[in-house]
């Protein structure tokens, strides 16, 4: 595992070594100080940070300057990660020291258990050069636990400081230790992340200590034999669930299936392997199998199947026309089986309009103008986008669904995966499939193609080809099956889609683009009386780049 950079790693064994002297400088100076090892600990540190520097900046020009292998970069980013952390493990001894001029006597310090503490973390820094180079997984795993341990530590003496505190005894001398021994804990954290950037060079991707436990656990559950380094292990990025999402991929073990661990919020993946159950009970082969499920404390981990193919966004970008036609085909006539399938007749209230006011601050936090406050022209007034969001709110009251089908949730244009070769299509990301109004899905659908990011003509092009499509098939769907006030619905629907999307939008002309469409549909459903609103049409050139 061991890659030369000349000055590089002869100045990270020294940093190495200047932090566990800085470890054992300060344990002596806590058991017997004096002016002498205090000095020793002060000067060293601004060694110590010299050496941080040198180091991060070899590192920056190294991957400014040269060209790479992977595998050399990896290295690179965790050295610099572990330098960062070494060097403030360095400042959490200074201010140890500096703390102890604050105690009656140096030697009320022993009243409580430190000096195992200090031996562990002296032995885990010892421990961190070995493991990058041997690319030791248990290693990095050990450097990781470290922090449960000092935390169980620090809990201890706390506990101790806390009974103390309460009947008023020593109260400066506990209070000084108690910020003594929290500066231990706090280098647990940092040996922590020094784990975790271990684990990153030898298993290739950034993941924290819980979540490679659960993808462990759940690979042993789901029948490999062999080590967590037997699979490749590849990040996918852009959710903005809070969720990890990786790919897995067997290397030279035929046990590791081609598969996808999420690990996240637990009600989330919970919720996500119920409704994954339950669409394989109804439609089997249409979304990813589960092949097991971990839960632990507050987060729950899954690991489901791989389904091969492109998203569908990816088909119309794709110059092959005839791709996104039989994509377009083949989506459209397995969401009409889904919808025929579990359509239950019964009204159904919808609350797609009490959305905007409930994403309203998050909104505003990215765009706080995107709020229009009451206007007029002269003597005609102009509502404000709160009486709008009442009006339509008002609206959607008088309109319930009149009936309801098992629904996607999350229906964005990259969560249906499209497979040309076996002519099939799959949904993905399922946590919030429910019995519900498919306008909502229609209407998330639609505006997750406004929003795609290409605006040159040609791509633009097959961007309104897709919404036109998918709305004629919505809208036949609902003539179909006695639904009159599906364009209401889809307005409402399209203009909460739009204003809520705003959130995720930094481009301000694009945002502010699709604010000014929600509001204007939104003025088109207000202004019509309530006799006159059952003849509204929904207009589709809103949705035309």
């Amino acid at each position: 595992m061991h890659r030369h950079f000349e000055g590089l790693d002869e100045n990270f064994r020294f940093l190495i070594l200047e932090v566990q002297n800085q470890i054992k400088a300060t344990i002596e100076f806590l058991l017997a100080p004096t002016p002498g090892t205090y000095d020793k600990i002060i000067n060293k540190d601004d060694y110590i940070d010299n050496l941080k520097n040198v180091i991060e900046n070899t590192c920056f020009t190294t991957l400014s300057q040269t060209k790479l292998s992977a595998e050399q970069m990896k290295y690179l980013r965790a050295v610099h990660v572990i330098s960062i952390n070494l060097e403030r493990i360095g400042d959490y001894c200074v201010n140890i020291a500096k703390q102890m001029g604050y105690l009656s006597s140096p030697r009320f310090l022993e009243n409580f258990d430190y000096r195992e503490s200090f031996l562990k973390i002296h032995q885990t820094i010892s421990d961190i050069l070995p493991t990058l180079h041997k690319a030791n997984l248990s290693g990095a795993l050990a450097i990781c636990r470290m922090e449960a341990e000092l935390d169980a530590m620090y809990k201890g003496n706390f506990d101790k400081i806390m009974i103390h505190l309460r009947i008023g005894r020593n109260v400066e001398d506990h209070i000084t230790s108690l910020f003594i021994i929290r500066y231990l804990e706090r280098i647990g954290d940092s040996l922590l992340n020094i784990g975790e950037a271990l684990l990153f060079v030898i298993i290739g991707e950034r993941i924290k200590i819980q979540q490679f436990q659960a993808l462990q656990r759940n690979l042993t559950k789901s029948g490999l034999q062999g080590e967590v380094t037997d699979v490749d292990f590849q990040g996918i990025w852009g959710s903005r669930s809070g969720c990890r999402i990786a790919r897995v991929e067997g290397k030279n073990t035929p046990q590791a299936r081609d598969s996808i661990f999420k690990e996240g919020n637990l009600r989330k993946i919970r919720q996500e392997k119920i409704n994954l159950e339950c669409w394989n009970e109804i439609f089997p082969g249409l979304v990813p199998r589960v092949f097991s499920y971990q839960e632990e404390g507050e987060n729950a981990s899954l690991l489901t199947e791989f389904l091969a193919g492109c998203t569908l966004d990816e088909a119309i970008f794709n110059p092959d026309e005839e791709i996104l036609e039989n994509a377009l085909f083949i989506f459209e006539q397995t969401l009409q089986h889904i919808w025929e399938q579990t359509l239950n007749r019964f009204e159904l209230p919808t609350n797609m309009m009490r959305q905007v006011g409930d994403r309203m601050s998050s909104i505003l936090q990215v765009h706080p103008e995107l709020m229009r406050p009451p206007l007029g022209i002269g003597s005609q007034p102009i509502p404000s986008a709160g009486e709008l969001i009442k009006g339509c709110m008002d609206i959607e009251a008088r309109y319930p669904a009149p009936f309801s089908v098992f629904t996607h949730g999350d229906f964005n244009i990259n969560n249906v995966i499209y497979n040309h070769q076996n002519q099939k299509v799959y949904f993905i990301d399922l946590h919030r499939s429910q019995h519900a109004d498919y306008v909502q899905d229609v209407s998330v659908f639609l505006v997750s193609n406004f929003r795609l990011s290409a605006f040159d003509p040609l791509s633009r092009g097959r961007i309104n080809q897709t919404i036109a499509s998918f709305y004629a098939f919505a809208k036949s769907f609902a003539q179909a099956h006695d639904d009159p006030s599906f364009d209401i619905r889809l307005g409402l629907g399209v203009a909460r889609s739009l204003y809520t999307s705003t959130r995720f939008e930094l481009n301000r002309s694009f945002a502010h683009d699709m604010y000014n469409r929600g509001l204007f549909l939104m003025e088109r459903l207000t202004e019509k009386a309530p006799e006159e609103l059952a003849g509204f049409s929904f207009p589709l050139e809103i949705l035309y780049y």
